[in-house]
């Protein structure tokens, strides 16, 4: 049932994907602003960083349930404005305001772009409605290709894909609860926009494509950077960038309902991570053997990760049918159980670590898999799931995953690394990987203010 109206349309229309995404957006902002209590203690802005917080969460609480498109463009532009102040937190630091303004210019330009697209959807459908633009039949106008473009853009820029990705590898100047709400909320605006727009994504498989190309790039080299960081907070920027390159492969695959199960455990995990970063330099971690696991051990593993693509199948009643792009994550489900289990195997092997490492394997893909059912039904939509017909660019995008994936397992990094191409490889990632030059505080002396 709409809720209230501006020129004779609704300003709000609750639907599922709203309370999904309140229910996670509240959850995480209730426990940054318990954390805050404490690590802001004596701060003279605590008081501002908590009037801050309290308005991103309703800037990013109306975003989601805005059925106007104008609505929805002045919550998303605020939600970004907002989460830049708190990024900077303190104007007299040099570093966290040069963090700010990046993040200003990029999600400025995302704004711009978003906008545009929007006049552009609004202009072919003959009204600024979301809910009737979505129900609306006919085929996909030049415009409406064109406002899609646009919007995807803007999503792009938001989830920090590559090549949007400098401001959210520069914002490590951002007070803890801050990178919390940043990695676990903001970022995931962008898979919130496509999935809100997935009926007339559907009709755009070029922009599929794209939205799975411009994710696959951002997964691997997120996923390859964080690999070669040493700080903490910057490891977790450059795995929040490879994650977010999984959510977009998911939806330029017609797979909304797992993108949203993938960007809600995402969000909660991330916020952990953040939240109990301080507490690493105490952790006590069981040495893990360096090197390949032996030849019995990936086989062990391999039969788990089985067992963990089967329980999601049998989950999400999902068929190994390699003429659509369901079957993919079938295949990302055996990777993540196999290396689940790999974790456990590298222990001295017994009957129990096997079993054990089965359990794990299967309980993890059969819980994976129950998540995406759970978000499908709480959709209720067709459009939750739009497999696309199999072709080169999906098949050849998962063998270069697959491929990346089995040579990590085989060391190859390491085999590699007396190799001169190999060196200048790492060396390239290593400084691309890097933050802006001018958001790095070389003292700790500089925050004294």
């Amino acid at each position: 049932m709409p809720l209230f109206q501006f020129d004779g349309l609704p300003l709000f229309r609750p639907d599922p994907l709203s309370g999904v995404m309140a229910a996670l957006i509240l959850f995480v902002v209730l426990n940054v602003i318990a954390y805050s209590n404490r690590y802001l203690a004596g701060d003279r802005h605590q008081r501002r960083h908590r009037g801050c917080v309290l308005l991103l969460a309703a800037s990013v609480l109306t975003m989601v349930f805005a059925d106007h498109l104008l609505l929805l463009l002045l919550a998303w532009t605020v939600s970004n404005l907002v989460l830049v102040r708190l990024m900077i937190h303190n104007g007299q630091w040099s570093a966290a305001r040069n963090s700010g303004l990046l993040a200003l210019r990029t999600l400025g330009f995302g704004s711009v772009a978003l906008g545009a697209g929007f006049w552009l959807l609004a202009d072919s459908a003959g009204g600024a409605s979301l809910s009737g633009m979505l129900a609306a039949d006919g085929e996909p106008t030049m415009g409406q290709s064109a406002g899609l473009l646009l919007i995807a853009i803007a999503a792009l820029t938001q989830s920090a894909a590559w090549p949007f990705h400098r401001w959210l590898t520069s914002s490590l100047n951002s007070p803890t609860p801050v990178s919390a709400l940043m990695h676990a909320g903001v970022v995931n605006g962008g898979g919130f926009l496509l999935a809100r727009f997935a009926p007339l994504y559907a009709t755009q498989p070029a922009l599929l494509h794209g939205l799975f190309v411009a994710g696959l790039v951002t997964a691997m080299v997120g996923s390859f950077w964080k690999l070669l960081q040493t700080d903490v907070k910057r490891m977790l920027a450059c795995s929040t960038m490879g994650q977010m390159g999984f959510m977009l492969m998911q939806c330029g695959m017609g797979l909304f309902a797992p993108a949203i199960s993938h960007l809600c455990w995402h969000g909660l995990f991330k916020a952990y991570l953040f939240l109990s970063a301080g507490s690493v330099v105490q952790e006590k971690r069981s040495s893990i053997p360096a090197g390949a696991p032996s030849p019995v051990r990936t086989l062990l593993a391999c039969l788990a990760g089985v067992c963990g693509a089967l329980a999601f199948a049998a989950t999400t009643a999902t068929e190994l049918d390699f003429t659509n792009t369901a079957c993919l994550m079938i295949v990302l489900a055996f990777m993540a159980a196999t290396q689940l289990a790999l974790g456990i195997l590298h222990q001295p092997l017994t009957a129990a670590r096997l079993m054990g490492a089965v359990l794990v394997g299967s309980g993890a893909g059969g819980l994976y898999g129950l998540s995406i059912r759970l978000v499908e039904a709480a959709l209720a939509a067709p459009h939750a799931m739009q497999p696309q017909p199999m072709d080169v660019v999906y098949f050849a995008g998962m063998v270069l995953v697959f491929l990346a994936w089995i040579g990590m397992n085989l060391n190859l990094p390491a085999r590699l690394q007396s190799r001169t191409a190999w060196k200048r490889l790492y060396l390239a990632a290593l400084n691309a990987s890097q933050p802006d030059p001018r958001t790095v505080t070389a003292t700790r002396t500089t925050y004294q203010s």
